[in-house]
């Protein structure tokens, strides 16, 4: 016979489970804009590079379609390294889930450690790319790319018009290529 507590955590794992077990899945939850704005906000910039107030790199996207140099390069990284597996724009394939929201739901530093050190999770494997420089010397790029995507802040496709790479940027470039 159950006790009245063993009946309460039983109740309790059947209602969080499904909660639990979709929290695993960053990709297939839905991203609200709204309810993420302050993550994203612009704080400051330092040499064409655009932080929240956490000082994690974030998008600089203008009414007019004008986004700053680093999504404009998260674009052309992404499309060149990750494109093939989670698709065009972020969006997902049928081998690998859409990443734009995942870039959303995921904290800065555990989005880098996935792509830096790769996981596995079933038969889904995602490779580590920490020693490809095509994506290491990109990865704040690639992030501010896919955290513009999954908040709806550019739209599919190449980004229209973009601000000038500044001379910071191409120094860090410069630095990390050789």
């Amino acid at each position: 016979m159950r006790t009245a507590s063993q009946t309460l955590f039983a109740a309790a794992v059947c209602v969080t489970l499904p909660v639990v077990a979709s929290a695993q899945s960053w990709s297939d939850q839905p991203v609200k804009p709204a309810e993420h704005t302050d993550e994203v906000a612009v704080s400051y910039e330092d040499g064409g590079i655009y932080y929240n107030e956490d000082d994690i790199p974030t998008y600089n996207a203008s009414e007019d379609g004008t986004v700053d140099w680093m999504t404009f390069s998260g674009f052309r990284r992404y499309h060149s390294e990750c494109h093939v597996c989670h698709g065009p724009d972020g969006e997902g394939s049928t081998y690998a889930p859409k990443i734009k929201n995942s870039a959303v739901h995921m904290d800065y530093y555990d989005f880098y450690d996935v792509v830096v050190n790769g996981r596995q999770n079933g038969n889904s494997v995602m490779p580590h790319f920490g020693d490809n420089p095509n994506v290491m010397c990109y990865l704040n790029d690639i992030y501010v790319y896919l955290k513009a995507r999954g908040m709806d802040a550019v739209p599919r496709g190449r980004p229209a018009k973009k601000e000038a790479k500044s001379d910071l940027i191409r120094e860090m470039e410069d630095a990390c290529m050789g």
